[in-house]
């Protein structure tokens, strides 16, 4: 096809030309306003001057038609897999591709799944992205083929033509969905903290007015109760440990329902402690009992009660015991009244004289046993006559002293069984450059009895950790650790040390020997397994689907094991390791394309109405093709439209002078000589004439 037009080439710039045809108009207004006679030639031929100076052209085009451009988006999101939407979505899209093929479109198909990091439908950004890469004069229209589920809105790009959605789904499509509308993202244990949730209907529910709603805690076994449909709800819980704590609370899939991913929530919530309580009993004042002290102040949330024996046990006086202080102290309160308000208990360096009847002793058992901790520092007192070996407290010590005290230097090394405990792995790489250094004292301890994690002088047991029914123990044979926060011979990790017991004592998840959890990022898992057994090990994976999958664990250190785990899907997932098993929350319980499955127009309308494009419901059936003009409605009842671009490519350009420059100022001379003759005549006439 060819096109003609005119083009000018001035030799002035436009201004110029401009000021030219004032100044000759106005000439040629006083030639009028004179009387000249010749003044439309004049006029003549200052225009044929004009035209000269202008440049005009005839300028020639061969062109070549372009094809309009026709964009398809196919949702091919999780949402779309629901009832029949994918059948639909290919159908459809046959559909369009035989149409536009009819109606000579070049048809460019641009699908898309679900965004990463559970984003939902970048549909928005997809259409962007191809329109980023086709000529924009091209684009005769635009399709979505899609469920209205999308979740980037904001990234619509300026659209050349319409857009319409050809909308999935059925009109009797309905899901129900269990939504989490506020949960702590920690709790103080043995207070009672709310989760605010909502159970509700969407689409064409069947109107039932309760359904039921399962609790389970770390995976117990669930606590089933009746709630009120559509309505806010608060559920009181009350976490029983530190640490994370996965509370799961699903509702039963209801017949006709579309999914079942979103009728299930977890809420992750992590277990602290409001104020460690401890209680300090001191005897003998030595240089260990700062370093106990000063570890237990530099903690904000440690509530330390000191109870020190000041007086020396060979002063004899005569004062009465319960006169030596400036007020009385509580025992009978501390020991029996609020002993179990107390998270541990410390003696260091306590030795029986009187001061703590044998019942206060026995309380402390008692305590121990119902899930207390307790903790010895042993001195030399440890294996006298006085020692708490001989109270009532030594029914529940692991090891008992033979009464030798060894007084020799040596070096206190971690045990095998040590090497796989958390309270000493790794202890080593505290050590500072020239090595431990060495303690001076130690109580000798006979039997077998509790976990021997240290050693010490001839190889006996240094530090012995035990669990007594619901409690725990820890034995320290020596009261020499200070030398190490002394620096002597090099020092040692005796901060650490002494950290790591007493939160081992007080059974903080991170430092339990037996344990298996799970850390999520992103889709990926790395699981971990503690344990003080030997030999290889396992883990089992089951996924939200039932899917179980056994993956082998690799020991990265003594006692232990790792193991990598790349997830399908968001969801909670159970893991399972001989005895020991754990739950974990990878990502949102429903993932983004499953909050809200019910087919909707509203999503798109913001970038459907600008440009007058329209929506058609599949269910209803496929609408036509139809052109429309730029502006024009884009949509009706059965047809949706697109606007014919008439894009061209030019293939050949000629360009012809409209007058050569001499010509026209040739004819511009000459119409001027005639105005001059004309004038010159008409005056020899009038002349003559007189």
């Amino acid at each position: 096809m060819n096109a003609a037009s005119v083009v000018f080439d001035p030799a002035f710039a436009w201004p110029v030309l401009w000021a030219a045809a004032a100044i000759f108009a106005l000439l040629i207004a006083v030639a009028l306003w004179r009387g000249l006679k010749g003044w439309a030639l004049r006029a003549l031929a200052v225009m044929a001057i004009l035209a000269a100076l202008a440049g005009p052209s005839i300028q020639t085009e061969e062109r070549r038609p372009l094809g309009d451009i026709m964009v398809a988006v196919v949702d091919d999101s999780a949402s779309q897999t629901l009832s029949d939407r994918a059948a639909q979505t290919e159908a459809a899209l046959a559909d369009l591709s035989r149409s536009a093929e009819a109606r000579g479109l070049d048809l460019r198909v641009v699908r898309v799944g679900d965004g990463e990091d559970d984003r939902g439908t970048l549909a928005m950004s997809a259409l962007a992205g191809a329109l980023a890469e086709l000529p924009r004069d091209r684009v005769a229209g635009m399709v979505m083929i899609s469920d209205g589920r999308v979740h980037d809105i904001d990234a619509a790009p300026a659209l050349p033509a319409p857009l319409h959605l050809l909308q999935t789904g059925r009109a009797a499509d309905w899901d129900r969905r269990l939504v989490i509308t506020a949960a702590p993202a920690f709790a103080i244990l043995g207070e009672e903290q709310a989760i605010r949730l909502r159970v509700e209907d969407m689409g064409a529910a069947p109107g039932a007015a309760r359904v039921t709603l399962d609790i389970s805690i770390d995976g117990d076994e669930p606590s089933r109760h009746e709630v009120p449909l559509g309505r806010d709800l608060e559920l009181p819980i009350t976490l029983r440990h530190g640490g994370q704590n996965v509370i799961q609370l699903t509702t039963p899939v209801a017949e006709g329902e579309l999914t079942d991913r979103n009728n299930a929530a977890v809420v992750a919530i992590n277990g602290v402690r409001d104020r460690l309580r401890v209680l300090l009993v001191s005897g003998e004042p030595h240089p260990g009992t700062r370093t106990w002290r000063n570890l237990l102040k530099s903690d904000s949330a440690v509530d330390l009660v000191h109870f020190t024996i000041l007086r020396p046990p060979d002063k004899q006086d005569g004062v009465p015991v319960n006169e030596l202080s400036l007020i009385a102290f509580p025992t009978q309160e501390l020991f029996l009244d609020k002993i179990d308000e107390f998270d541990l208990i410390i003696f260091d360096r306590y030795m029986l004289r009187g001061i703590l009847p044998a019942s206060y002793l026995g309380s402390v058992r008692d305590y121990v046993r119902a899930g207390g901790a307790v903790l010895i520092a042993a001195g030399p007192d440890f294996a006298g006559v006085q020692s708490l070996a001989r109270s009532p407290l030594g029914e529940v010590l692991p090891l008992l002293p033979t009464a030798r005290l060894i007084d020799a230097g040596y070096l206190p090394e971690v045990t095998d069984l040590g090497a796989r405990h958390p309270v000493t792995r790794g202890l080593e790489g505290f050590a500072p450059e020239v090595g431990w250094g060495r303690w001076l004292r130690q109580v000798e301890l006979a039997g077998g009895g509790g976990m021997t994690v240290m050693s010490g002088a001839e190889d006996a047991p240094l530090l012995v950790l035990d669990r007594v029914e619901e409690g725990r123990v820890a034995l320290l044979a020596s009261d020499q650790a200070w030398l190490w926060s002394r620096g002597f011979e090099g020092g040692g990790p005796q901060l650490e040390l002494l950290r790591r017991l007493a939160h081992w004592m007080m059974k903080e998840p991170e430092l339990e020997e037996e344990a298996l959890t799970a850390e999520a990022e992103g889709g990926a898992m790395t699981i971990t397994r503690r344990t003080m057994d030997t030999g290889a090990r396992s883990v089992t994976v089951t996924g939200p689907d039932g899917a179980e999958v056994v993956l082998p664990m690799t020991e990265i250190a003594p006692g232990l094991f790792q193991a990598d785990y790349d997830a399908p899907a968001m969801g909670l997932y159970r893991l399972a390791e001989g005895d020991t098993d754990a739950v974990v929350a990878l990502g949102p319980s429903a993932p983004k394309e499953f909050e809200a499955t019910i087919a909707t127009r509203e999503g798109l309308a913001p970038v459907i109405a600008p440009m007058r494009g329209g929506v058609a419901v599949l269910e209803d059936g496929m609408p036509g093709l139809r052109p429309v003009a730029e502006g024009r409605v884009a949509a009706g009842r059965g047809w949706i439209g697109y606007t014919p671009r008439g894009a061209y490519a030019v293939e050949d350009l000629r360009i012809t002078p409209l007058a050569p420059a001499w010509l026209m100022l040739l004819l511009a001379a000459g119409l001027a000589v005639l105005a001059w003759l004309w004038e010159g005549r008409r005056r020899s006439a009038v002349r003559t004439g007189a």
